[in-house]
């Protein structure tokens, strides 16, 4: 593993003044209360996040080289997907018998689209903790499985009621209702057992505390509960503060989980971890808030699903209370807040903050 320095960032890196706590995050402990998972105080779900001061020298020749030499974005989103989608076809083969279908419906769900992004944010992070990248890729495709899983559920009638998803027919569309529940569920449970798996670390600690962040990122207060915030909100307005937080739960939590999840694999200490979570909570709020001027401005042919659904149904998004500028002054906010939670890195974090403009800018 690369080696820690007292700061707790990896050797290479600008070292933090903080003093962080010692040692890995304290995996299937207790939270105590008033704590998240990750140990950071619980709150409001858009609170700001405030980071200790750091002091970053300059990055100098070697910095500077480093950083030049590392590939472009684009490059290194599309070598992480098929990292991460051969880790999903490995992890979910085509079977015979019965369940034949079921299967095939998961890997129809699952394989073949979508940007990766939680996967990527997975591996990237994982790197710069010297953690192991097959595992990362494994742990990466986990969340791709549980992110998948939330897809088909919400394309169904009973839910957001789209036909259209990555550019193709929704599950239920190409498979029936009942199917496509079913391999919604297989993928959730898969999901876990891909990480409770030793194939993934040998502690047993690290396993329990990536079970622990994804079941929290994923549940009631999560996904999940984000979710049933929207439906709920359909018809009604909801405050700039509601709004926050439904999509900090619904969207932001499981993004947020990605990239905490590579510091848990790669054994980082808490504070660092932390700093890692602040990172993806704020640019899963970028996601969502550009996802809103997305499903205002983009054609479904460059969203790969229908377009403008948002506004059809009366949902409150950051377009419809901030306006498409206000709303992507708002993203841009966002996406610098979550820069700044990497100011203890060095250039090995370059990817990360240039992810964070990414998903400002992206066009689909």
């Amino acid at each position: 593993m690369t080696e820690i320095t007292a700061s707790g960032i990896p050797s290479g890196h600008a070292s933090a003044d903080a003093t962080p706590a010692s040692g890995p995050s304290a995996a299937g402990t207790p939270t105590p209360a008033g704590e998240t998972s990750s140990g950071i105080p619980s709150g409001p779900a858009d609170a700001p996040h405030v980071h200790a001061p750091v002091d970053v020298p300059g990055n100098g020749r070697a910095g500077r080289d480093a950083a030049a030499a590392r590939p472009s974005l684009q490059a290194s989103l599309t070598a992480r997907a098929a990292d991460i989608e051969r880790a999903i076809d490995t992890l979910m083969p085509p079977v015979d018998g019965a369940e034949a279908r079921l299967v095939e419906a998961m890997r129809y769900a699952t394989l073949g689209g979508g940007k990766r992004l939680r996967g990527f944010l997975v591996m990237e992070v994982a790197g710069l903790f010297g953690a192991d990248m097959q595992a990362a890729a494994r742990v990466g495709a986990s969340v791709e499985m549980l992110h998948a899983y939330s897809l088909v559920h919400d394309d169904l009638p009973a839910m957001d009621d789209d036909d259209l998803r990555r550019g193709q027919p929704s599950t239920h569309i190409r498979f029936g209702e009942a199917t496509a529940i079913l391999a919604g569920d297989a993928l959730q449970t898969l999901a876990f057992g891909v990480i409770a798996d030793r194939a993934i670390h040998a502690s047993a600690d690290v396993r329990i505390a990536l079970v622990t962040a994804l079941a929290h990122a994923s549940g009631a207060d999560g996904m999940v509960g984000g979710q049933m915030i929207d439906m709920e909100g359909e018809g009604r307005a909801f405050t700039l503060t509601e709004t926050r937080r439904m999509h900090a739960l619904k969207t932001g939590r499981l993004i947020a989980y990605s990239a905490e999840a590579g510091a848990i694999l790669g054994q980082a200490p808490d504070e660092i971890r932390d700093r890692i979570a602040a990172y993806g909570r704020d640019l899963g709020a970028a996601f969502q808030v550009a996802d809103d001027v997305l499903d205002a401005t983009a054609s479904a042919e460059e969203l790969g699903k229908t377009a403008g659904k948002d506004a059809e149904a009366g949902k409150s998004t950051f377009v419809a209370l901030l306006g498409i500028e206000g709303a992507r002054a708002e993203a841009d906010r966002l996406a610098q807040s979550a820069t700044e939670a990497l100011a203890g890195f060095g250039p090995e974090a370059d990817g990360l903050r240039a992810l964070a403009r990414y998903v400002v800018d992206r066009r689909n």
